[in-house]
Protein backbone atom coordinates (compact mmCIF):
# COMPACT_ATOMS: atom_id res chain seq x y z
CA UNK A 1 0.00 0.00 0.00
CA UNK A 2 2.79 2.71 1.02
CA UNK A 3 4.42 1.71 -2.42
CA UNK A 4 1.03 2.39 -4.53
CA UNK A 5 0.68 5.25 -2.38
CA UNK A 6 4.27 7.10 -2.58
CA UNK A 7 3.47 6.62 -6.63
CA UNK A 8 0.66 8.14 -6.97
CA UNK A 9 1.81 10.91 -5.20
CA UNK A 10 5.08 11.50 -7.11
CA UNK A 11 3.39 10.71 -10.61
CA UNK A 12 0.83 13.36 -9.42
CA UNK A 13 2.94 16.35 -8.32
CA UNK A 14 5.35 15.79 -11.14
CA UNK A 15 2.57 16.31 -13.61
CA UNK A 16 1.82 19.33 -13.22
CA UNK A 17 3.49 21.53 -16.06
CA UNK A 18 4.52 24.43 -14.91
CA UNK A 19 6.46 25.61 -17.81
CA UNK A 20 3.00 24.73 -20.13
CA UNK A 21 0.82 26.94 -17.41
CA UNK A 22 2.65 29.99 -16.65
CA UNK A 23 3.91 30.51 -20.03
CA UNK A 24 0.07 29.62 -21.11
CA UNK A 25 -1.05 32.88 -18.98
CA UNK A 26 1.37 35.10 -21.43
CA UNK A 27 -0.68 33.93 -24.29
CA UNK A 28 2.71 31.34 -25.28
CA UNK A 29 1.74 27.53 -26.36
CA UNK A 30 5.36 26.22 -25.07
CA UNK A 31 4.13 22.67 -26.95
CA UNK A 32 4.90 24.77 -30.10
CA UNK A 33 6.87 26.92 -29.64
CA UNK A 34 10.80 26.81 -29.61
CA UNK A 35 11.76 23.16 -29.11
CA UNK A 36 8.58 22.12 -27.49
CA UNK A 37 10.02 21.19 -24.56
CA UNK A 38 8.12 21.39 -21.31
CA UNK A 39 11.04 23.04 -18.99
CA UNK A 40 12.96 25.86 -17.49
CA UNK A 41 15.47 26.14 -21.01
CA UNK A 42 13.17 26.33 -23.76
CA UNK A 43 10.60 28.85 -21.12
CA UNK A 44 14.03 31.19 -21.04
CA UNK A 45 14.80 30.88 -25.22
CA UNK A 46 11.07 31.38 -25.87
CA UNK A 47 10.23 34.49 -23.87
CA UNK A 48 13.75 35.85 -23.27
CA UNK A 49 12.81 36.05 -19.78
CA UNK A 50 15.13 34.64 -17.26
CA UNK A 51 12.51 35.63 -14.03
CA UNK A 52 10.66 33.14 -16.34
CA UNK A 53 13.39 30.72 -17.08
CA UNK A 54 14.45 30.27 -13.00
CA UNK A 55 10.35 30.49 -11.87
CA UNK A 56 9.70 26.95 -13.84
CA UNK A 57 13.46 25.46 -13.43
CA UNK A 58 12.57 26.18 -9.29
CA UNK A 59 9.04 25.17 -9.18
CA UNK A 60 9.79 22.12 -11.01
CA UNK A 61 13.14 21.23 -8.42
CA UNK A 62 10.29 21.67 -6.10
CA UNK A 63 8.08 19.03 -7.36
CA UNK A 64 11.09 16.45 -7.13
CA UNK A 65 11.73 17.85 -3.22
CA UNK A 66 7.80 17.43 -2.20
CA UNK A 67 8.28 13.94 -3.90
CA UNK A 68 10.59 12.76 -1.60
CA UNK A 69 9.45 14.77 1.09
CA UNK A 70 5.99 14.26 1.89
CA UNK A 71 6.36 9.89 1.43
CA UNK A 72 9.87 10.33 4.35
CA UNK A 73 6.87 12.84 6.46
CA UNK A 74 3.68 10.26 6.20
CA UNK A 75 5.05 6.47 5.91
CA UNK A 76 7.53 4.75 7.68
CA UNK A 77 11.58 5.96 7.78
CA UNK A 78 13.05 4.31 4.68
CA UNK A 79 14.36 4.40 1.43
CA UNK A 80 12.38 3.10 -1.15
CA UNK A 81 9.38 4.96 -0.75
CA UNK A 82 10.60 8.46 -1.63
CA UNK A 83 12.81 6.85 -4.36
CA UNK A 84 9.46 5.55 -5.97
CA UNK A 85 8.00 8.98 -5.97
CA UNK A 86 10.51 10.53 -7.19
CA UNK A 87 11.03 8.10 -10.07
CA UNK A 88 7.04 8.43 -10.91
CA UNK A 89 7.73 12.24 -10.45
CA UNK A 90 10.41 12.80 -13.27
CA UNK A 91 8.24 10.10 -15.36
CA UNK A 92 5.11 12.36 -15.35
CA UNK A 93 6.93 15.14 -15.64
CA UNK A 94 8.92 13.92 -18.58
CA UNK A 95 5.71 12.44 -20.23
CA UNK A 96 3.30 14.53 -18.79
CA UNK A 97 -0.18 12.81 -19.00
CA UNK A 98 -2.11 16.52 -19.26
CA UNK A 99 -0.04 17.71 -22.08
CA UNK A 100 -0.16 14.78 -24.57
CA UNK A 101 2.32 12.82 -22.54
CA UNK A 102 5.15 15.90 -23.73
CA UNK A 103 6.70 17.22 -21.52
CA UNK A 104 10.53 18.47 -20.19
CA UNK A 105 13.70 16.51 -19.71
CA UNK A 106 13.31 15.71 -15.91
CA UNK A 107 16.59 17.47 -14.62
CA UNK A 108 14.92 20.11 -12.73
CA UNK A 109 12.63 17.54 -10.75
CA UNK A 110 15.28 15.08 -10.49
CA UNK A 111 17.61 17.56 -8.56
CA UNK A 112 15.20 18.80 -6.13
CA UNK A 113 14.73 15.09 -5.00
CA UNK A 114 18.09 13.86 -5.20
CA UNK A 115 19.41 16.34 -3.35
CA UNK A 116 17.53 14.94 0.06
CA UNK A 117 17.92 11.31 -0.44
CA UNK A 118 21.22 10.77 -2.69
CA UNK A 119 23.06 13.90 -2.79
CA UNK A 120 25.83 12.00 -4.68
CA UNK A 121 24.15 11.80 -7.94
CA UNK A 122 23.90 15.86 -8.25
CA UNK A 123 26.82 16.32 -6.88
CA UNK A 124 28.44 14.47 -9.82
CA UNK A 125 26.21 15.46 -12.22
CA UNK A 126 26.82 19.26 -11.59
CA UNK A 127 31.10 19.20 -11.09
CA UNK A 128 30.72 17.30 -14.70
CA UNK A 129 27.90 19.47 -16.09
CA UNK A 130 30.09 22.50 -15.27
CA UNK A 131 33.59 21.27 -16.91
CA UNK A 132 31.88 19.94 -19.62
CA UNK A 133 30.12 23.55 -20.16
CA UNK A 134 33.38 25.68 -19.30
CA UNK A 135 35.12 23.31 -22.18
CA UNK A 136 32.52 23.51 -24.73
CA UNK A 137 29.97 25.95 -23.98
CA UNK A 138 26.99 24.13 -24.59
CA UNK A 139 24.35 22.86 -22.19
CA UNK A 140 22.86 20.24 -24.50
CA UNK A 141 26.58 18.72 -24.40
CA UNK A 142 26.97 19.60 -20.59
CA UNK A 143 23.76 17.73 -20.46
CA UNK A 144 24.74 14.05 -22.42
CA UNK A 145 27.73 14.40 -20.78
CA UNK A 146 27.23 14.70 -17.26
CA UNK A 147 24.31 12.25 -17.24
CA UNK A 148 27.02 9.57 -18.63
CA UNK A 149 29.53 10.02 -16.60
CA UNK A 150 26.94 9.79 -13.56
CA UNK A 151 26.07 6.87 -14.43
CA UNK A 152 29.57 5.61 -15.00
CA UNK A 153 30.59 7.09 -11.68
CA UNK A 154 27.76 5.75 -9.34
CA UNK A 155 28.11 2.22 -10.93
CA UNK A 156 32.01 2.52 -10.28
CA UNK A 157 31.47 3.26 -6.96
CA UNK A 158 28.08 2.00 -5.69
CA UNK A 159 29.71 1.70 -2.03
CA UNK A 160 29.93 5.52 -1.78
CA UNK A 161 27.03 6.16 -3.78
CA UNK A 162 24.97 4.31 -0.71
CA UNK A 163 27.21 5.81 2.46
CA UNK A 164 25.28 8.81 1.05
CA UNK A 165 22.18 8.10 0.53
CA UNK A 166 19.72 9.65 2.88
CA UNK A 167 18.34 7.80 4.50
CA UNK A 168 19.90 4.86 4.14
CA UNK A 169 19.05 2.60 1.01
CA UNK A 170 18.09 -0.86 1.91
CA UNK A 171 20.37 -2.26 -0.15
CA UNK A 172 23.45 -1.10 -2.83
CA UNK A 173 21.07 -2.99 -5.40
CA UNK A 174 17.91 -0.94 -4.50
CA UNK A 175 19.91 2.44 -4.82
CA UNK A 176 21.67 1.16 -8.34
CA UNK A 177 18.18 0.59 -9.59
CA UNK A 178 16.74 4.10 -8.41
CA UNK A 179 19.67 5.74 -9.76
CA UNK A 180 20.33 4.30 -13.18
CA UNK A 181 16.18 4.69 -13.74
CA UNK A 182 16.53 8.22 -13.38
CA UNK A 183 19.41 8.70 -15.60
CA UNK A 184 18.03 6.08 -18.26
CA UNK A 185 14.52 8.10 -17.91
CA UNK A 186 16.70 12.01 -18.37
CA UNK A 187 18.61 10.20 -21.06
CA UNK A 188 16.17 9.16 -22.85
CA UNK A 189 14.47 12.51 -23.21
CA UNK A 190 17.91 13.66 -24.51
CA UNK A 191 18.16 11.58 -27.37
CA UNK A 192 15.97 13.93 -29.77
CA UNK A 193 17.55 17.00 -29.11
CA UNK A 194 20.78 15.59 -29.38
CA UNK A 195 20.32 13.90 -32.79
CA UNK A 196 18.98 17.60 -33.85
CA UNK A 197 21.83 19.00 -32.87
CA UNK A 198 24.26 16.19 -34.77
CA UNK A 199 21.95 17.01 -37.80
CA UNK A 200 22.54 20.18 -37.81
CA UNK A 201 26.44 19.94 -37.06
CA UNK A 202 26.53 17.25 -40.20
CA UNK A 203 24.67 19.81 -42.07
CA UNK A 204 27.06 22.59 -41.40
CA UNK A 205 30.66 20.60 -42.25
CA UNK A 206 28.61 20.02 -45.16
CA UNK A 207 27.97 23.72 -46.25
CA UNK A 208 31.32 24.54 -45.62
CA UNK A 209 32.81 21.80 -47.98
Amino acid sequence: MYYLLSSVIGYLLGSVPTAYLLLKRKGINILTEGTGNVGAMNSFDITSSKVTGLMVFFIDAIKGLLSVYIPLLFFPFGFCYPAISLLCAVLSHCYNPWIKFKGGRGLATSLGGTLLIAPFIPAVWITTWIIVYLIKRNILLGNIFANFIALIVILSFPQTAFNYSFPKADSISSLMFFSTSLLIIIFIRHIDPMMEQLTQFNFIKKRIK
